[in-house]
């Protein structure tokens, strides 16, 4: 919860009258009346006697057996065992056009209704709430400095240390002379100017100049004091900011750790905990803030960090179409029991909870060699294809064709646009699989080699046949493999299923190379993601092989 101190008040959230006559005033106005605003209210429930204390004059009644506020006219209802005092602040944030800039205040929430001037949650506040704000550009360079506001500070504060060292620091510093070695030749060049000073003014003036420490204040040595730190095997110590990002953030949560053990009633909120963290380092923050804190909130792209929250302590955050931000479960399909999910999160699910654009593949070959493909094509045609990663899609393999359904399912209920791609199906697989995505993409073919074996030119399978390290098995089979590449290939992409053998091979084609049904199925993911301004909307119908399909086209 973020603010500046001061009790000023928040700007008028009513739409503004327009000023003067003409379109300047009323432009005005209307660009005051569309300006960006925030609200968001926090009720802070479990108070501890010290905060009932505190905030008495705003706290609230709060029942926990349906999760809102008691305002019944009953005073009597307070008294049941499930109703207890609580707290409401509201963070206001707005865009202040002249400073063109955002600002934003904390407030008690009631104050801004029962008061005539709304009443600030000031920082001090929020520390006895256990709210601590850090701000990232300057929380890493301060944290183990004695500067006001750091984290060192704060710990010392909390803990009601006073360092009594200002003053002997000061005075030992103001009675050391600076390169006073006549060897250095500084104090020689300060004697002469002393011998020119004589020349022009007494000597009540200024005489004998020499470099001390000097003007010192305790400011001062709070900014220029910090801790240095040694790393590694070695006894060589260097400043902490001097340290790598990882070493950093491990130190500024281990003394968030001593600001957290000190209180009795602590919300960590923690943005991408992995940044600069190697794997097993983020579960070890995951577990220990959980076990110091009342209350702990992760946002994170990792899957080290996700997989160590269950389904339903999890929840998706994205926009939707409007741009509103909205938050979803994470619900299970049927066809997808828990013990699956956490035992394939890495490699399965992880990335597409984190990703807007779901690709659902039949199986591995689809999963790793359609990306290749579209990587391939534009490379060699940016104007007309484009890259799975440049359109913000992620590849799922559904494992096979009868989980297509599910799995598409489970990511469209997440809000991802979702597409797939598979073999030919029958009617009712076909029918389950378009109920739940944009875009099918399905050919032909019973399997993914006959689809590039008959639809790519014998030059390309030659020449890849010459790019391979043949194993033994296939070597002593096809003795002359360019005499039978059609036959040994084959046999190749067989024993290289789900192994990126057929991936490696289009990798190396040219446009024309690649089968026209792959090259259509590209553009039409380009297309979906990226529609001209005047496409027409309608439906997607599953894109079947068009002519061309022999590759010569």
């Amino acid at each position: 919860m973020a603010d500046d101190e001061g009790a000023e008040a928040p700007p008028d959230a009513a739409k503004p009258e327009p000023v003067g006559e003409g379109g300047a005033g009323e432009a005005e106005a209307a660009a005051a009346a569309d300006a960006p605003r925030i609200e968001i209210e926090v009720a802070i429930a479990d108070l501890t006697e010290e905060q009932k204390a505190k905030f008495g004059d705003y706290t609230e009644f709060w029942d926990a057996a349906t999760d809102t506020f008691y305002d019944e006219a009953d005073p009597a209802g307070v008294d049941a065992a499930h109703i207890t005092e609580a707290l409401r602040v509201t963070f206001l944030g707005w865009y202040d056009s002249e400073e063109d800039d955002f600002e934003g205040k904390t407030y008690f929430t009631r104050s801004l209704t029962e008061s005539d001037t709304p009443i600030p949650f000031s920082k001090k506040d929020k520390q006895i709430c256990g709210f601590l704000y850090l701000r990232s550009l300057r929380t890493g360079s301060r944290a183990l400095s004695l500067e006001r506001g750091s984290l060192l500070d704060i710990i010392l504060r909390l803990k009601e240390v006073r360092p009594q060292m200002w003053e002997d620091t000061i005075t030992t510093l103001a009675d050391y002379s600076v390169a006073s070695d006549p060897e250095l030749g500084i104090s020689g060049v300060l004697q002469s100017i002393n011998t020119a000073l004589k020349k022009y003014v007494p000597k009540e003036w200024g005489i004998e100049p020499h470099l001390k420490v000097s003007n010192l204040t305790r400011e001062h040595l709070r900014k220029v004091i910090t801790a240095f730190i040694a790393t590694g095997e070695g006894s060589h110590a260097a400043p902490f900011y001097r340290q790598g990002t990882g070493t950093i953030n491990m130190l500024v949560l281990a003394m968030l750790s001593q600001i957290a053990e000190d209180k009795q009633n602590v919300i960590f909120a923690m943005e991408d905990p992995e940044t600069a963290i190697p794997p097993y380092a983020q579960k070890r923050i995951v577990h220990e803030i959980r076990k110091l804190a009342s209350q702990t909130i992760f946002t994170s792209h990792s899957p080290y960090v996700l997989e160590e929250f269950a389904l339903d302590e999890t929840v998706v955050l994205g926009r939707d179409d409007n741009g509103v931000l909205v938050k979803r479960a994470v619900a299970l399909p049927d066809s997808v029991k828990p013990k699956r999910y956490r035992q394939e999160f890495r490699t399965r699910f992880c990335e597409g909870l984190l990703a807007r654009r779901i690709l659902v593949a039949e199986g591995a070959t689809e999963a790793a060699t359609f990306p290749v493909v579209c990587r391939r094509l534009s490379e060699l045609k940016p104007d007309t294809y484009s890259s799975l990663e440049a359109l913000g899609i992620c590849t799922i393999d559904a494992g096979s064709q009868n989980s297509i359904p599910d799995i598409a399912k489970l990511y469209r209920e997440l809000g991802k646009r979702v597409f797939a791609i598979c073999d030919k199906q029958d009617a009712a697989n076909q029918a389950l699989i378009e109920a739940q995505v944009e875009l099918l993409l399905m050919h032909k073919e019973k399997g993914f080699e006959d689809l590039v074996l008959k639809n790519t030119t014998e030059d390309a399978v030659r020449r890849f046949a010459k790019l391979i390290d043949w194993p033994p098995h296939l070597t002593a089979k096809y003795p002359d493999v360019e005499a039978s590449a059609a036959i040994a290939i084959r046999d190749y992409f067989g024993w290289t299923k789900a192994n990126w053998g057929i991936a490696d091979f289009l990798a190396q084609c040219s446009e024309a190379e690649i089968p026209a049904w792959l090259r259509e199925a590209c553009i039409a993911v380009k297309d979906i993601c990226t529609p001209a301004p005047a496409a027409a909307e309608g439906g997607e119908a599953p894109i079947e092989p068009g002519a061309g399909e022999d590759g010569t086209d």
